[in-house]
């Protein structure tokens, strides 16, 4: 029962990983739309996302079904929960860079970004491209030292994000008014993606020590935006 349980698991662990390479793909794409005004690489990842909710869905089946053959308990039990969490969690950052990547799609050839306001969303999506690398090899390797360099370092995003709004809310703001709405929303997106990288973060740290990843290091994760 112990093998059959350990390939199960193992099984899933692998849909996990493919699930975070597509996310990161994703965010790197997102990017790459939103900045440099690529519209293939934004339907790449509108298209894409179909895969990671299937990758899912796929992950949740499974362990539900280690939940309800196998029994797991103590570290076995933490390992599955937490991955059904890392699934939800790692659907949403799907989701967000899909977002992204409508907003760029709408408004292609131009960006829907003011020219004033693309620098500060490069250092955003620089600053999102190092998270999601980051993350991929924080769980390929359960990298605690990794996963607390990311809780750590969102507070830069969180700086950078409280820019937009000093840009958007400025005098000398020249956008138009769609652009004032894609500035705070776009903004806001790349934002919550540096906080579900912080909730993956947390959640290895629980899968491979036991702490609650809920107490230490505090972040206020906020509202959902999906």
């Amino acid at each position: 029962m112990r093998v059959i349980f350990n390939e199960e698991l193992k099984a899933v662990a692998d849909d996990l990983d493919r699930m975070v390479q597509d996310v990161r793909k994703a965010i790197n794409g997102a990017g790459d739309a939103l900045i440099n005004q690529n519209l293939e690489a934004a339907q790449a990842v509108i298209d894409g996302d179909i895969e990671i909710d299937a990758l899912e869905s796929s992950v949740i089946d499974q362990c539900v079904k280690l939940l309800a053959k196998q029994s797991p308990v103590a570290t076995d039990l933490r390992v599955v929960v937490s991955t059904l969490r890392l699934a939800a969690t790692f659907e949403r950052m799907g989701d967000l860079a899909r977002h992204i990547a409508e907003a760029a799609r709408r408004t292609y050839p131009a960006s829907p970004l003011p020219a004033e306001a693309q620098p500060l969303f490069a250092e955003m999506q620089a600053f999102l491209d190092n998270v999601a690398d980051q993350m991929t090899s924080m769980l390929s390797d359960r990298d605690t030292k990794t996963a607390e360099e990311i809780i750590l370092n969102d507070d830069k995003l969180d700086a950078l994000h409280k820019k937009t709004f000093e840009l958007a809310q400025s005098e000398t703001w020249s956008g138009t008014n769609q652009q004032l709405i894609d500035v705070v929303l776009i903004g806001r997106f790349m934002e919550r993606l540096g906080d579900h990288a912080v909730s993956a973060a947390r959640r290895v740290v629980f899968i491979v020590s036991g702490f609650d990843p809920s107490k230490e290091p505090t972040r206020d994760e906020g509202t959902d935006i999906d």
